[in-house]
């Protein structure tokens, strides 16, 4: 056992304790990986906070980028050396859902309480969404990792695990928009401007922004959106049918608000669909009227993850990054070390950052 620093969560709610760890080594198709950087998902501040459940002591922390260490037997496609991003998606590959291209919602079920990771005297410690990577190495799945070029600095890679994939993603995967059609992206955060981009890439007509003040709506233009409205004014949906002259063809949802979902249907054009991306409180409901979803032939779609097979979408969004028609560099809001952790999250849950990295020497 190899010991490593990570942060990690005694008690839901209370601040993470950076303290000395276990890490195991790889066994059959697991790499090592000393990682770059990771960055903070509002996930990990979800689960932190207790809002989700989970098993306790827990190391989070799933959107990462490093170089592999150490590798495990039976793995194939990959070396020592090798630059990679560090995901959540572990993959079984042969369940009915990865069988059917959708690794996002593998059947196989993990455990993390018995991954890697060992507190320092030897106890449980969870290894929390597969990855536990708010530390400065983990021990994954060969299937949860991608190589990068060399050339690809290791804070603007991370985001590539999680963010960018679950924002483009929903847009091209699990809403399939069209040159021409017309987009509303509820909630300009990381993953907002994500889908907003996406929806750039996609050819969208019109790419309407809403928040809650118009600094974010700002910087949402900044990534593509069209046209921004405030989500605390009166009926906003009122204002994006004059802007688009119909409802929207697409309405993503990011944020993890059960009000937000109340109100998405009121933005739909005809046909139209909303995509589910932010994720409630467990608990949270939302209410709708199923006779108008009927009527006018609309639907609802959950989207995990961007419903990325990260092996094919990660290179295409590097690609594209590459030829400065993804912007990754500009999501970056401020790079905080291991022992700043507790500052990068209160900094990150006050809505004011787009992503905050915490990078490792």
């Amino acid at each position: 056992m190899a010991l490593i620093r990570a942060a990690v969560c005694h008690a839901f709610g209370e601040p993470l304790t950076v303290e000395e760890v276990e890490l195991r080594a790889p066994v059959a198709g697991e790499v090592e990986v000393t990682l770059g950087a990771v960055a903070i998902c509002h996930s990990d501040i979800t689960y932190a906070s207790g809002a989700w459940g989970g098993s306790l002591p827990a190391v989070y922390g799933h959107e990462a980028a490093g170089v592999i260490t150490a590798l495990g037997p039976n793995v194939a496609g990959l070396s020592l050396g090798d630059r990679v991003v560090v995901t959540l998606i572990r993959a079984c590959g042969t369940c009915p859902s990865c069988s059917s291209g959708r690794p996002t919602i593998c059947d196989t079920p993990y455990d993390g309480d018995h991954g890697p990771l060992k507190t320092a005297d030897g106890g449980k410690l969870h290894q929390a969404m597969a990855s536990g990577a708010f530390a400065e190495k983990v021990v994954v799945d060969q299937s949860q990792v991608v190589t990068i070029p060399e050339t690809m600095p290791m804070e603007t890679a991370s985001l590539l695990a999680c963010g960018v994939i679950t924002g483009v993603g929903a847009v091209v995967n699990a809403a399939g928009l069209r040159p021409g059609q017309d987009a509303v992206v509820i909630g300009a955060g990381g993953v907002g401007l994500n889908a907003i981009q996406g929806a750039h890439i996609a050819g969208a007509r019109r790419i309407v922004a809403i928040d809650m003040t118009e600094d974010k709506l700002a910087i949402a233009r900044e990534f593509g959106a069209t046209d921004g409205v405030l989500a605390s004014t009166e009926a906003p949906w009122r204002t994006v049918r004059e802007i688009l002259g119909r409802g929207a063809d697409a309405v993503f949802v990011t944020v993890g608000a059960a009000r937000a979902y109340d109100t998405a249907p009121n933005y739909l054009a005809k046909g139209g669909k909303v995509v589910m991306v932010g994720m409630p409180p467990s608990g949270a409901a939302s209410s709708y009227e199923p006779g108008n979803f009927a009527a006018l032939g609309q639907g609802m779609v959950g989207s995990k993850m961007g419903d990325a097979v990260i092996k094919r979408d990660i290179p295409w969004m590097v690609d594209l990054y590459q030829q400065g028609r993804l912007k990754l560099d500009e999501l970056v809001s401020g790079r905080w070390s291991l022992d700043q952790i507790n500052e990068a999250i209160a900094d990150t849950s006050s809505g004011a950052a787009k992503r905050n990295v915490i990078t490792f020497d």
